[in-house]
């Protein structure tokens, strides 16, 4: 089976292409490490415990607000509302994470923010690597031909040592991808989204590879 590696930066342009080669004529399947990453973190789950127990006492907003008041939260598409809240979460299992104000101690170049960032990605991505294994082997059982590991940090996480063709969307102009990036998402102040696009490395060096 064919292991495709898509990977980019954020704002370029890789959902689209993601979504391409998920319909006719190419029909591949595609396992999104970003949603993966939203899965494992999701109440109930080791990784959401980890990330409250070492976030939480340090970040008053980390979870969604419960109650009655209506507010909401907006991070690369995802929306949570703090209208109706219960206490602990839909589920009885704990209330989501404020993905916002955890970008806000993760995203940025002072020792405080890397130091935190690692201790994230220490905890979320042993998880998506286990969940994107176990994805990939569910599709090698059902005799698929290929299928496309879609992978921010494809490089950063050496996972395209296992992939027969890597292929990296990215955009010329760096103010192309903030314009974007602003657009996409505009709660994000200048500064919050520079940090995130330095976290994912420079798109036009991963073209060059």
């Amino acid at each position: 089976m064919l292991l495709i590696g898509l990977t980019g930066s954020i704002a370029t342009g890789k959902s689209t292409v993601s979504s391409l080669l998920s319909q006719a004529p190419y029909g591949l399947p595609v396992i999104d490490a970003d949603l993966l990453a939203r899965k494992v973190v999701e109440p109930g789950t080791p990784g959401y415990k980890a990330i409250v127990d070492y976030f939480g006492p340090s970040t008053p907003d980390l979870l969604i607000p419960a109650g009655d008041g209506s507010s909401s939260s907006t991070d690369g598409g995802d929306n949570n509302s703090s209208s109706g809240m219960p206490e602990n979460g839909p589920a009885g299992l704990g209330r989501p994470l404020n993905r916002p104000a955890l970008g806000r101690r993760v995203f940025g170049d002072d020792e405080q923010r890397r130091k935190d960032r690692a201790v994230l990605n220490g905890i979320v991505h042993p998880a998506v690597r286990r969940a994107m294994f176990s994805a990939v082997m569910g599709r090698y059982l059902r005799g698929e031909r290929a299928v496309v590991l879609d992978v921010p940090l494809l490089f950063e996480s050496r996972l395209d040592r296992f992939c027969g063709t890597v292929l990296v969307v990215a955009v010329r102009d760096p103010a192309v991808q903030m314009e974007r990036l602003r657009k996409r998402d505009p709660h994000l102040s200048v500064e919050d989204a520079e940090n995130r696009v330095r976290s994912q490395g420079d798109v036009r060096e991963k073209a060059r590879r």
